[in-house]
């Protein structure tokens, strides 16, 4: 396995794994017994970045959330789980009221939230300390400061050690930066957004914006993370659901584009020259490129973790690298 640093301050930074494992699904569509499984291997080769929220996964059974918090808890217990591994949850998209869609009666950002959904949050992990915070999603009705000084209390009791932000237009990032640092407060420091190698439009409106997907890696937010290299960036939903490998798996409209048919005979290319699958040259292409990107993914059983876990050790050539770059 490989590692780097998250995070910047001296008490609060910390060594995670490149590759971070998503636990969505665990505690509902993947059992328990396969969920410990696969934490088992994951730790077992090294992993050490585990992400999950408060709402994970809602949507299966009609609930408010919390069932991957909660595994993540009782696998922590069962095997006697330190400060070795990093747990990064998220808080804002939980739902009011019990709820099998998504829709906006989500619990917000605010001050009240945030204190009470992390407290919840260290019940339901087990733990004394949140490793890594995320604001899960952008909240218009209120306002920047309070949600920017309500996290940064957060940190500075302990109850946090490092503040992330994730589906938030890039200057809604960079303005609650600018807050935390004249109020003297931590602010964002890793931020998870969808990546990957095909593009996704960016321009067709969202749930929570008509101005289009705000949880996309797209060009400004790119653009933003090289010119502040001390901010970590995680991809989420990288291998498309198995969407590279798998033909019964299509793809959205929001990938209907020019570009998408020759960045897939490029990737396909550059397999074939590695010996790869093409979800792992897409894992080695996040985790080796100009701006390093941490990839998040999921697994539904120890066959799939592993073919991820053989992308960490993939080493794309130069000429590789720019061919893939290249294709639009």
């Amino acid at each position: 396995m490989r590692y780097r640093t998250i995070g910047t301050g001296p008490r609060t930074r910390r060594e995670v794994s490149v590759l971070s494992l998503g636990a969505m699904r665990m505690g509902t569509l993947t059992d328990e017994a396969t969920s410990f499984a696969i934490l088992d291997r994951y730790a077992e080769a090294g992993g050490t970045f585990i992400d999950t929220s408060n709402n994970y996964a809602f949507w299966v059974e009609g609930t408010q959330g919390g069932e991957s918090e909660q595994l993540l808890g009782r696998w922590r217990r069962s095997r006697g789980v330190g400060d070795e591994i990093v747990i990064a949850t998220k808080l804002g998209g939980r739902p009011n009221t019990p709820s099998k869609g998504f829709s906006r009666d989500i619990e917000g950002l605010s001050a009240k939230v945030i204190r009470e959904s992390a407290e919840r949050s260290l019940e339901n992990l087990g733990v004394d300390k949140l490793d890594l915070l995320y604001a899960h999603v952008q909240d218009r009705g209120i306002p920047l400061s309070e949600t920017v000084e309500a996290f940064g209390e957060l940190v500075a009791e302990g109850t946090v050690g490092l503040l992330g932000v994730s589906n938030h237009w890039a200057w809604q990032v960079e303005r609650a930066r600018a807050l935390a640092a004249a109020a003297g407060l931590p602010g964002y420091e890793v931020l998870q957004y969808h990546h990957s190698y095909l593009r996704r439009r960016t321009d067709l409106p969202s749930l929570r914006s008509p101005d289009g997907q705000e949880g996309v890696m797209a060009g400004d937010l790119l653009s933003y993370l090289r010119s502040e290299p001390s901010l970590v960036p995680v991809a989420y939903s990288p291998l498309l659901g198995g969407a590279y490998s798998r033909s019964d798996r299509p793809l959205g409209p929001e990938f209907d584009h020019p570009g998408t048919p020759a960045r897939r005979e490029a990737l396909q290319a550059v397999a074939e020259a590695t010996g790869a699958t093409p979800g792992q040259v897409v894992l080695a292409w996040l985790i080796g490129g100009e701006v390093p990107v941490v990839p998040l993914v999921g697994a539904s059983s120890v066959a799939q973790l592993d073919e991820s876990l053989a992308a960490v050790d993939l080493e794309l050539t130069a000429e590789q690298r720019a061919a893939l770059d290249a294709a639009n």
